[in-house]
């Protein structure tokens, strides 16, 4: 499979010269392949947003090369442009204008001369169509999303890339947004996503896992999985947060994760730990509800990577 996107020692310095300066991308090489759902993972503030502006020409590295489909971003932006759609965080369509006409506008900036029969298409496959004279700012969240995906895909771009573009949408709208992607990937299109949510980045075809401008991790999501070399005991008792900071006492903080109304906790042997997390919680009374192994999860393989 060729490759859709290289980028060779990316740097990217904000505030070049001054005593402030922030280095928000940190001599960063990958290769993103045609067709397929790349997922740029990590915390606020490690860059995924940076990289993503930069591989569409918003930004110009400080250091390094970034070519897409051949063309190099610092030399051919224009044509770049040609054959990319941007979807950013923020919704950024026209909220006095109904769906149709937002599609109807974007597709005249791309200076898209017959696209009747592509917004039909992209109506229906969004399920917007029963919608298409609705203000764009009367819709939900997650149809603002869709709507956006819609003008972002009107011109027919060979990437697209997508800025965490489900932040804040709900959790239906989330997965009926990522069938919508996975649906995409039939036409050959490719898909650079950033997303906070390590459990949508399980979908994806290649995760990069990134903290501080650089890359932990880089590979499929079994194959990241494969990798953790610790299980994962999921204990429910029926007070996590004490529980959690009894257990922090004899093990490692980091290794002790909240999620939700349950911990996990990476160990060596789940077996052969089981009577000591028992005895420690038993001593503070704190009933043991459930104890057993789980597979490790991408974001217990993230957490576990931040601290290495």
């Amino acid at each position: 499979m060729a490759d859709a996107i290289i980028l060779y020692n990316v740097v990217k310095i904000f505030g070049v010269g001054r005593e402030e300066r922030v280095v928000a991308v940190d001599h960063l090489s990958m290769k993103i392949e045609r067709g397929e759902i790349f997922s740029l993972v990590g915390p606020d503030g490690a860059g995924k947003t940076t990289i993503i502006r930069m591989m569409c020409g918003v930004l110009a590295p400080t250091e390094g090369n970034i070519t897409l489909l051949g063309f190099n971003i610092k030399t051919q932006k224009e044509e770049v442009k040609k054959h990319i759609g941007y979807l950013s965080q923020q919704f950024s369509l026209y909220q006095d204008l109904t769906v149709d006409e937002n599609i109807d506008f974007f597709a005249e900036i791309h200076k898209v001369r017959k696209y009747k029969e592509k917004k039909e298409e992209l109506l229906q496959f969004t399920r917007l169509t029963p919608f298409r004279n609705r203000l764009a700012g009367r819709l939900s969240g997650g149809m603002k999303q869709k709507l956006a995906l819609a003008c972002t895909l009107i011109h027919t771009p060979e990437i697209i890339f997508l800025d965490e573009p489900t932040t804040g949408v709900d959790p239906v709208s989330r997965r009926d947004f990522w069938k919508i992607l996975s649906s995409l990937l039939k036409s050959g299109i490719t898909i650079v996503i950033c997303t906070p949510y390590l459990d949508e980045a399980e979908r994806s075809t290649r995760v990069a896992m990134m903290n501080q401008g650089k890359i932990l991790k880089c590979d499929t999501p079994e194959a990241i999985k494969s990798s953790f070399h610790a299980e994962v005991v999921e204990v429910v008792c029926d007070d996590v947060h004490r529980a959690a900071e009894i257990l922090s006492r004899s093990f490692e903080r980091n290794d002790i994760q909240l999620f939700g109304d349950r911990l996990h906790i990476l160990v060596k042997d789940a077996k052969k730990e089981e009577s000591d997390i028992r005895r420690l919680l038993k001593a503070e009374r704190i009933a043991v509800l459930s104890y057993r192994m789980i597979p490790p999860s991408l974001e217990d393989v993230f957490i576990a990577s931040l601290h290495v």
